[in-house]
Formats: structure tokens, C-alpha cells, sequence
């Protein structure tokens, strides 16, 4: 037979009493951060599913940032463009009135500086910059995409773009293409800007560079055209994104968080125990004699 002694008693009771215990602060814990799972032993299974969520949102949050960026980028183009657009617009209605037989010399001459001024106005879009960076100029580190000449010379990398990636195998070309926009040596829009205003100036009619300018007018529009279907690109993208985010946060939710109803009874449940353990431990561990003569 067993002889059970105070001592083992004694032992077993404390052992319940610290696993009641145990379990009391587990739920304390549980209620006060709201968490179903503080640390990984509390579910190795949730853990797991857990830090694949967390890498998951983390990834949809870079591609968010990089659908921003990507935005002001593409903005940047089509108001960048726009304003092209419309420079040569009024170098073409310059042009018209230059083709007038009937104006005279010093005429001529402040429609040719007037077009100098939109050439340069052309220019500087053509230079701008979004945080330091061309936008017409590829990943080139030159200090513009183009240096002005008789024609600007091109200093961008052919071929060479600047894309974001913003989705696990999708990126979107941010930038443009300036050579293409914008033409490059002799066949740049600049070049025709240029023989407009020697033609105005020798008192030549330059209608003649019409069809030149329509054609670097419609390699602008088509330039813009372009930016506003990948614009529309990174807005569907963008709602996209959000949509992954709130159903990757509701899957989150549903691993970590806790249910706070639920979490009020278990503390509840848990401190019932605790005190009924106590009690139980109080009255099975009666005073002894030696109690009393200490």
C-alpha cells in the first residue's frame, strides 16, 4: 500500500495550485493585450499562419508605396506633358500667322521671339524633374535629359526605364521615353522650332515646317496618351491593393486577435478556479501541532 504523508500532500496541492495559478495570469495576460497568441507555444499552427500574414502585408504595403511613388511619377508626366502640348499648339498658330504674306519684317521677328520663348519653355519641360530625377532621362544620372544646342543633345539611356514593381509579378514604367517624345538631333521638335524661327527671320514663309510640327505635336499627344493608360493602370492597381490589404487584415485578425467576450469569461472562469483552489489547498492542509508550537 501507498502511505500518502503530508508532505506529498502538501506537494500535490502546491502544484495544482501553481498550475491554476498558472493558467489565472495566462488569462490575465490574454485580456489585457487582446491577443490570442503571445507568445509561439500558445499555438505553434496560429504562429506559423501568423508571421506568413505579417510577411504578406508587409509585401502589399511596399507595393502600395510603390503605387504611390509610381503615381506622382505618372502625374507629374501628364501635367508635364500637357503643358508641352499646348507650347506648341501656339507655336503652331505662330506659325499660321507667320505664313501671312502681308506681315512685314519686324513683324516677323516677334513671332520668331516668341517662339523662342515657348522653345525654351519646351525645353524646361523637357529637364523636369521628380525628386531629383529626370523624367524623360531613363535611370541616367545626367544632370538633365537634355543639354541645350543647335539641336539639345539627348542624355538619356535608350532603352534604360524606370519601373515599380506593385504586385508580386506585375511592374509599371513610370517614366518616358524623351528621345521618343521629344525627337532627338535633327528630328527633334526642337530642331523644327528652330528652322520656324530662322524662317521668320530671313523673312521666309514657314508654313512649309507645318507638317514637321504636326508630327512632333502627335509623337507628344501619343507620349501622354501612353502615361494616361499606365496612370489608369496604377489606379486599378491601387484599388486592387487595398482590397488585399483589408482581407489580408481580416485574416490577421482572425489568427492573433482575440474575442474579448470570450476572453471576460475565461478571466472570469480562471479566477473562479484560482480562489476554489486556494480554498481546497486551505482546508486539506489543516494546522498541524507543530503549527502552533512555533
Amino acid at each position: 500500500m501507498l502511505r500518502v504523508t503530508d508532505q506529498t500532500m502538501l506537494r500535490a496541492a502546491e502544484r495544482r495550485l501553481g498550475t491554476s495559478q498558472a493558467r489565472l495570469s495566462s488569462a490575465q495576460d490574454a485580456a489585457s493585450s487582446g491577443q490570442r497568441i503571445t507568445r509561439p507555444s500558445d499555438d505553434p499552427v496560429g504562429s506559423a499562419d501568423s508571421l506568413n500574414v505579417h510577411a504578406q502585408i508587409a509585401a502589399n504595403s511596399q507595393y502600395k508605396r510603390n503605387i504611390d511613388d509610381g503615381t506622382s511619377w505618372l502625374t507629374t508626366l501628364d501635367s508635364t506633358l500637357s503643358n508641352a502640348t499646348d507650347y506648341l499648339r501656339q507655336v503652331r498658330d505662330l506659325t499660321v500667322q507667320g505664313g501671312n504674306g502681308s506681315l512685314n519684317q519686324d513683324a516677323k521677328n516677334a513671332l520668331a521671339a516668341q517662339i523662342d520663348s515657348l522653345r525654351s519653355d519646351l525645353l524646361a519641360a523637357a529637364n523636369t524633374k521628380y525628386l531629383g530625377r529626370s523624367i524623360f532621362a531613363g535611370t541616367s544620372d545626367a544632370a538633365s535629359a537634355f543639354t541645350d544646342g543647335t539641336p539639345p543633345t539627348f542624355n538619356g539611356t535608350a532603352g534604360d526605364t524606370v519601373q515599380r514593381r506593385i504586385g508580386p509579378d506585375q511592374t509599371v514604367q513610370v517614366d518616358a521615353n524623351g528621345a521618343a517624345v521629344f525627337g532627338t538631333g535633327s528630328n527633334s521638335v526642337f530642331n523644327v522650332l528652330d528652322a520656324i524661327s530662322s524662317d521668320l527671320r530671313n523673312g521666309s514663309d514657314p508654313t512649309s515646317q507645318l507638317k514637321s510640327l504636326d508630327a512632333g505635336m502627335n509623337a507628344v499627344v501619343n507620349g501622354r496618351a501612353d502615361v494616361g493608360t499606365r496612370l489608369a493602370q496604377l489606379q486599378r492597381a491601387g484599388s486592387e491593393n487595398m482590397t488585399q490589404q483589408n482581407a489580408l487584415e481580416a485574416k490577421r485578425s482572425g489568427i492573433e486577435d482575440l474575442d474579448l467576450g470570450q476572453a471576460a469569461l475565461d478571466l472570469q472562469l480562471q479566477q473562479t478556479n484560482y480562489q476554489a483552489a486556494l480554498a481546497v489547498t486551505a482546508r486539506t492542509l489543516q494546522p498541524s501541532l507543530m503549527d502552533f508550537l512555533k
